[in-house]
């Protein structure tokens, strides 16, 4: 019996908005300790959460379209 998998969009909104807050404190972080400038820090690491967060929304539902690696 092949059981059909299918991951609903809030489950990746979820996991998206999960992995980017761990990643982009590790960039607040590394820009903090690189500038010592929190007003930068926190504004590279906004900006690339929210980028990312969008890019990887968008590539795991490009992912869902196939089968590819499935069973």
């Amino acid at each position: 019996m092949t059981m059909i998998s299918y991951e609903t969009p809030w489950r990746s909104i979820i996991k998206a908005v999960g992995w980017r807050l761990l990643a982009s404190l590790t960039t607040f972080l590394i820009v903090y300790f690189a500038t010592g400038e929190l007003v930068l820090s926190t504004s590279v690491g906004v900006l690339e959460l929210l980028i990312k967060i969008i890019l990887y929304f968008f590539y795991e539902r490009i992912w869902n379209l196939t089968s590819w690696g499935r069973k």
